[in-house]
């Protein structure tokens, strides 16, 4: 009778802040790793793709064309009267140019235009005399355009956007999944010490290989 007594005397019940934390991160972790899933996935995948590029090495495929744009959109005295919104609609319409334009520059003869997307370019260059132009489209394969995905390069802001959220979930995922493990009181301990080692080996693979 005595140790029951001493056992329920020791045994302090958890706080209701202690209950609601425990609860809402569980539900944090749960379901914010349910949407992260995709992302995870794809970011691993592509983890390997980048780290071992040559291996997904895809098939460059690159194709020229060649045509006229309307003389007076670029043979003009004044250069901030030459059409470059018309020019840059005009190839996007007739010859399937994808990607932003990073570069539009105007020289003296010449106007040149650079296309960029992921795994993607294509440039154009105008002869601002005959208004004829050399365009070169590059596609460089499945493989390039998810590792650029990957590094967000010329991808816009929406997919930059994209990846600082998912930064954001995964932070959230991996704190909420640590608060959760305080609050299991058998597997804490261990628990905390499989994460220090974890983070101990990645300090020595960096340490150790890391030239």
């Amino acid at each position: 009778m005595s140790k029951r007594i001493a056992n329920t005397t020791t045994k302090q019940p958890k706080s209701v802040l202690e209950k609601k934390t425990a609860a809402f991160s569980r539900w944090l972790h749960i379901y914010l790793s349910m949407i992260s899933f995709v992302v995870v996935l794809f970011f691993s995948v592509t983890g390997l793709t980048l780290n071992h590029a040559g291996w997904f090495d895809g098939k460059q495929v690159e194709q020229k064309y060649s045509g006229n744009v309307p003389i007076a959109w670029v043979n003009v005295a004044d250069t901030t009267q030459i059409k470059k919104l018309e020019i840059v609609e005009l190839l996007r319409k007739n010859y399937g140019i994808k990607g932003y334009v990073s570069d539009f520059l105007i020289q003296d003869d010449q106007c040149s235009i650079s296309f960029k997307g992921p795994g993607y370019s294509a440039d154009a260059f105008i002869e601002r005399k005959e208004g004829k132009f050399e365009l070169t489209e590059l596609k460089l394969g499945l493989g390039a355009v998810l590792n650029d995905l990957h590094k967000g390069r010329d991808s816009g802001k929406g997919w930059s956007w994209l990846i600082d959220v998912s930064a954001v979930f995964l932070v959230l995922v991996s704190l909420s999944g640590l608060v959760m493990l305080l609050f299991l009181k058998k597997r804490k301990i261990s628990g905390l010490l499989i994460a220090i080692l974890g983070g101990t080996i990645c300090w020595l693979v960096y340490y150790i290989l890391v030239p």
